[in-house]
């Protein structure tokens, strides 16, 4: 189902979920998907941290999908107008994207990605990673379930002792995920 797609691959800066980037993109490759467009916010490209630089980040995107980073608004502006992918995967998608999504604010290469690409009436899929999800971001997730054209991989409690409200997707639902959002469905069960 996923042979000759094009993906716009959104990364925000959920640093702890970075790892799970390759294998996403691997299991996109393995499903035949034609071309895989990443698209970064600016943390990405600015924030060194312990789970690595924006050099390693970026490096590893550009290696793996052989595409040229989407790094600026106007370089993501042109996606949604030119109808450049057939969906758009945001995973990891952090709290701070989230709220911003679901309140209308476009400040970001991701966020610029999204809003001209559900102009065009096509999905979006968020892998949510937030340390917020059960608490104050709670209202915006429940509030992009509700909105047209975007949908959710599952997602559960990462550390639920010592991280009570957070939440992250399972990277493993991803393909299944897209797959259903292109049919305009919802996968299920959501909250695992």
């Amino acid at each position: 189902m996923l042979k000759n797609m094009k993906i716009g691959l959104g990364i925000t800066g959920s640093f702890c979920n970075l790892s799970k980037v390759k294998p996403e993109i691997e299991m996109l490759k393995a499903e035949g998907v034609e071309k895989i467009i990443p698209i970064v916010s600016y943390s990405i490209l600015t924030e060194s941290n312990r789970f690595g630089t924006p050099e390693d980040t970026i490096n590893l995107l550009q290696q793996e999908t052989g595409e040229t980073i989407v790094d600026t608004i106007s370089k993501a502006e042109p996606i949604g107008p030119q109808n450049l992918v057939d969906i758009i995967v945001v995973a990891p998608c952090t709290g701070n994207t989230i709220a911003k999504l679901a309140n209308g604010i476009t400040d970001t290469p991701v966020l610029m990605a999204i809003k001209g690409h559900v102009r065009n009436n096509k999905p979006v899929v968020l892998g949510v990673a937030t340390n917020d999800g059960m608490g104050a971001n709670g209202e915006n997730i429940l509030k992009l379930l509700n909105t047209k054209n975007i949908y959710f991989i599952p997602f559960t409690q990462d550390d639920p002792e010592k991280k009570p409200k957070s939440l992250v997707y399972d990277y493993t639902k991803l393909v299944d995920t897209v797959k259903m959002a292109l049919e305009n469905k919802q996968i299920g069960p959501l909250i695992i």
